[in-house]
């Protein structure tokens, strides 16, 4: 500080503060040690004083009794309100809680459960219109001068809703209720085993393509468990159209299938699954994703998407889905309903049968009640999926 030095000379006591400590004066007033300076020494700076403070503003000063006047808290440098001033509390919530709203790294065995969960959603809301996309899919040529059996989506629903009543659109749904909760959980875990082996950290977002690339690992892992259950719930589909009652159910229908063909009679259309299953895997997992970051509002995550926006998402994720595998599935259903011996070449002989006799656009045979189909049964997918998702975060976060 300016003044805390004594004079250069000073005759002050050591430790005196300004060197204020003088000595006896002499005559003249003139200090006894005066003769040993040179000169007068320089005089002290004057004390500065502050500069009064002015009075803080009615919204910083305390509330007094009676003024009306609110008491505001201070913030700190940043802006950032200080305790106890005027930031509102926030609300606590249990440990369990937190961790289920945290973001939570991939974890392929809590898609396994979820996306069990989220198949038997599906299977329920879609099977009836899948019943009719195979019996549409499969319906025979018919004779020149007469009509098909069915003339379209609405007119297959309406026969089939007069004829078998409500359970006919639900023929055949045992198998899939049977193979659809590991199918759907072995797919969603390849989902989630595909996207776990491309991060390099926990937290890395991945790309569109590898996205596409996990979804098709999925289609890979789902065959094993699709291709038997495809087979057994198209032959029980179109028995019923065809008058024919050859199989009691679906039990009895894969112990036939296996006395006369064996393991191979079972998995026939294995490769055709796989065509189907592959890409359009690929397409419905990375649109989906892709929706999801779409509808996410700026600021939010993905996690608080509303309902109303995961099954929109989901929906329309299934129709590009079916968009991709409708021409493979005809092919499929085709094939694997065929008598045995019918098609030696596999699905080349069906490809250029369909292409010969009716066109190409029998490749897309069933397309409208595919995507009438598509949509609420993938939306209810997905949901019951983000559902399962969210519960198994909640119960077990470290899973």
């Amino acid at each position: 500080m300016a003044g805390t030095e004594p004079a250069a000379g000073g005759g002050g006591a050591p430790g005196s503060p300004l060197g204020t400590v003088r000595s006896r004066r002499g005559p003249g007033g003139a200090s006894a040690g005066s003769s040993a300076r040179c000169g007068k020494a320089p005089p002290l700076p004057p004390r500065s004083r502050p500069a009064p403070r002015s009075p803080p503003p009615a919204s910083r000063r305390a509330a007094r009794p009676g003024t009306g006047v609110k008491v505001a808290g201070r913030r700190g440098r940043r802006g950032r309100p200080r305790p106890g001033g005027d930031a509102a509390p926030r609300p606590r919530s249990s440990p369990a809680a937190a961790m289920a709203e945290q973001p939570q790294p991939v974890s392929p065995v809590k898609n396994f459960f979820a996306g069990g969960f989220g198949g038997v959603c599906l299977v329920f809301v879609g099977h009836p219109l899948d019943t009719i996309k195979v019996r549409l899919q499969t319906q025979p040529k018919p004779q020149p001068g007469q009509p098909a059996l069915y003339s379209g989506t609405f007119d297959c629903f309406r026969k089939t809703l007069v004829g078998e009543g409500v359970r006919g659109l639900y023929r055949g749904m045992a198998a899939p209720i049977i193979g659809v909760t590991p199918m759907f959980a072995v797919c969603f875990f390849g989902f989630g085993l595909g996207k776990r082996l491309q991060q390099r950290k926990p937290d890395d977002v991945l790309t569109y393509p590898q996205l596409f690339a996990a979804g098709m690992l999925s289609g890979v892992f789902t065959t094993v468990i699709m291709a038997p259950g495809e087979r057994i719930k198209c032959l029980l589909q179109i028995q019923a159209a065809t008058g024919e009652t050859k199989y009691s159910g679906s039990l009895d229908c894969a112990k036939q299938l296996y006395r006369e063909a064996g393991i191979r009679g079972v998995y026939k259309g294995t490769v055709l699954t796989l065509m189907r299953d592959v890409p359009a895997s690929g397409m419905y997992f990375m649109t989906y994703e892709w929706l999801k970051n779409i509808l996410t509002p700026e600021g939010k995550s993905v996690n608080d998407l509303s309902a109303a926006r995961i099954l929109f998402a989901g929906g329309l994720a299934g129709i590009f889905n079916w968009a991709v595998a409708i021409p493979p599935d005809v092919l499929k259903s085709r094939f694997q309903t065929a008598p045995p011996g019918k098609y030696p070449n596999g699905f080349r002989d069906v490809l250029r049968e369909l292409i010969r006799e009716e066109g190409v656009a029998s490749l897309y045979k069933g397309f409208t009640a595919v995507m009438i189909r598509a949509f609420p049964a993938n939306a209810a997918c997905f949901l019951g999926f983000e559902v399962a998702m969210k519960f198994l975060n909640w119960v077990a976060p470290g899973l």
